[in-house]
């Protein structure tokens, strides 16, 4: 389905920065120039979304939406929203390769609160402005003017989640509320910044688009119990009339959790989205084609069949499966929406019916070199790949490939070693390389058709760089590069490699 091509998996929040986070600012540009010197045509992120307790970006207030800390601070001086000294009161002069999230949050979030005064300053007297703010406006309206809404509430009620607001709020009852000026004015910041954070991303991906990259953006299948979403669509999701979620999603014990994962999220109501002609997810992924080149979806079994809990229950061992969409909501999707160019996260135990699914679909599934070398042949051996797959060194769920390696007991460390072996001199390439490069060059002559590695593995960081460990809630998202990734020598050996096996 597509063609060769290979690329590195970071997310936003890890590019360098002088102000704590990762932005759409200067780093991203000139990352993007990294790839393209590198000869590497795809930039995997994660979920762009506002996150919220634990910083996860696969628990967003919004499917839509996008997270203010990923807006440029420096573009907001360049437009003269605001001025050079408030840009010095944002700096973090040493993150020490860790994004704290509470002071970046307190910081940035007064940077463009008071920008947002000055934007609003600028819109009475600027027509083009205006006009350009009402077209964003516009566009997003299935979307914008909710979140918006629910943001402000959130503030008002002191940031609890909706399903604890009072009863009429919680229910969307809204018919005789009026906001205070206060409200409004909150109400207008969640605007601006959703309008600056679209207008910059558009511009770093048209950016990336013409330097030849390609972005793979990330969606995960379930959205927040406390999200504008199911605070708008509580029809679409398994709840009780008095918004109390009933079920909820996790997976089922296994041999890395003996109580199985409780995800949290509100499990969907699959009858009644399928009455409603799909328009939910038909409306989210319209709007995640115009925002990446592809799409991957987290947790494809999840349409065959997913894990349904009682919303009450402390672990995940008493669940049952239940069946999802299946084919025709894929059919029908590609009918409204024509070709979607996804790539689906078929991890973990798979049945054959889910595997049945995928191929029916044609969407290409994922392979994870780090799961490979077990006691058994498996599908995670590079000689069993297939062209319509994804291959990766190891996900945002994995270890780095360095650490991953250092943890190795001794047999699996020697199946490892001797199975590269075999396969770098089969193609004449030096097998006494460090773990992460073996890693790289046998992915790269693979048959897959992308291929894609963590920054942390073109780096050689161990595992004190790793994004997120499953199950847990702190300490994760949190790896930052401290500093520029430019370096002539790791660009001319990942175009070398690129160039030869014709990435």
């Amino acid at each position: 389905m597509y063609d060769r091509k290979s690329g590195i998996l970071m997310h936003i929040s890890s590019l360098p920065s002088d102000y704590g986070i990762g932005d759409f600012g200067k780093s991203a540009y000139n990352f993007i120039d990294f790839l393209n010197k590198s000869g590497q045509k795809l930039w995997q992120i994660l979920p762009l979304g506002p996150t919220g307790y634990g910083n996860s970006p696969y628990q967003c207030y919004s499917a839509f939406a996008g997270n203010y800390l990923f807006i440029d601070p420096e573009n907001i001086v360049n437009e003269g929203y605001l001025n050079v000294h408030d840009l010095d009161k944002i700096k973090i002069q040493n993150n020490k390769g860790k994004v704290d999230y509470s002071v970046v949050n307190i910081k940035k979030g007064a940077f463009f609160k008071k920008a947002s005064v000055s934007f609003y300053k600028r819109l009475k007297e600027d027509n083009k402005l205006q006009k350009d703010l009402d077209k964003f406006k516009l566009e997003n309206n299935f979307w914008l003017g909710n979140y918006c809404l629910f943001m402000t509430f959130r503030e008002k009620f002191n940031y609890l989640p909706w399903t604890k607001w009072p009863k009429k709020y919680k229910l969307r009852k809204l018919h005789n509320i009026e906001l205070s000026e206060e409200e409004k004015e909150i109400f207008k910041y969640h605007e601006f910044i959703q309008y600056v954070f679209f207008k910059q991303w558009f511009s770093l991906k048209e950016f990336a688009n013409n330097h030849g990259v390609k972005i793979i953006g990330d969606i995960p299948i379930f959205v927040a119990t406390d999200s504008a979403d199911t605070w708008e669509n509580k029809k679409f999701f398994q709840f009780t009339k008095s918004a109390k979620a009933k079920n909820i999603a996790g997976c089922p014990p296994d041999y890395f959790s003996k109580k199985g994962q409780l995800w949290g999220n509100v499990l969907y109501d699959w009858k009644a989205i399928e009455k409603d002609k799909y328009k939910w997810w038909i409306k989210r992924l319209y709007f995640s084609k115009q925002l990446y080149d592809y799409i991957r979806i987290d947790h494809f079994r999840g349409f065959e069949s997913y894990w349904s809990v009682r919303a009450r229950r402390k672990d995940a061992i008493k669940g049952k499966w239940e069946k999802g969409p299946g084919l025709k909501f894929f059919k029908f999707l590609e009918k409204k929406l024509g070709t979607l160019p996804l790539i689906m996260e078929d991890l973990g135990y798979l049945t054959p019916r889910v595997k049945k699914l995928l191929e029916k679909c044609k969407y290409p599934g994922m392979r994870v070199l780090q799961f490979a070398f077990g006691s058994q042949e498996n599908e995670y051996l590079p000689h069993n790949y297939i062209e319509n797959c994804v291959a990766y060194s190891g996900t945002h769920d994995n270890d780095t490939t360095v650490g991953w390696y250092e943890s190795l007991d001794s047999n699996t460390k020697y199946r490892c070693d001797e199975y590269l072996k075999t396969w770098l001199l089969s193609i004449n390439r030096n097998y006494w390389n460090p773990i992460n490069w073996r890693f790289i060059e046998t992915l790269w002559s693979s048959k897959a058709n992308f291929v894609i590695v963590q920054m942390q593995d073109i780096l050689g960081l161990d595992f004190k760089s790793r994004m997120n460990i499953p199950g847990t809630s702190i300490g994760n998202w949190q790896w930052s590069m401290e500093k520029d990734f430019k370096n002539a020598e790791i660009e001319n050996r990942l175009m070398e490699i690129s160039k030869i096996f014709n990435r």
